[in-house]
């Protein structure tokens, strides 16, 4: 009876793009999130040159989509704080 190895850096790619998707809802630890679907990134890509298989293509998905929600949202959190903040140094203006 023949198993079949799993590739370890299929399995985490996958996982550090689960990580990666779940740091978007926190709003700064996107930051984190970029980090984790970088590597995602590049490890589900040697894991796919290693030996293909629909894991390692998974990886390289969530993290790829992952990688781009985090970037988005933390520029949005990036700008919200900077509009935040620059409202409230006009409004000490008004006094």
């Amino acid at each position: 009876m023949e198993q079949k190895q799993t590739n370890g850096m299929a399995v985490a790619s996958l996982v550090l793009g689960i990580v990666s998707a779940v740091c978007i809802f926190f709003g700064y630890f996107a930051f984190i999130g970029i980090i984790t679907g970088i590597i995602g990134l590049i490890l589900g890509i040697m894991a796919k040159k290693k030996q293909p298989c629909g894991m390692a293509t998974a990886g390289i998905v969530l993290s790829a989509v992952a990688l781009g929600l985090c970037v988005i949202t933390f520029i949005a959190c990036f700008a919200c704080t900077a509009c935040a903040l620059g409202s409230a140094g006009s409004l000490s203006y008004l006094a």
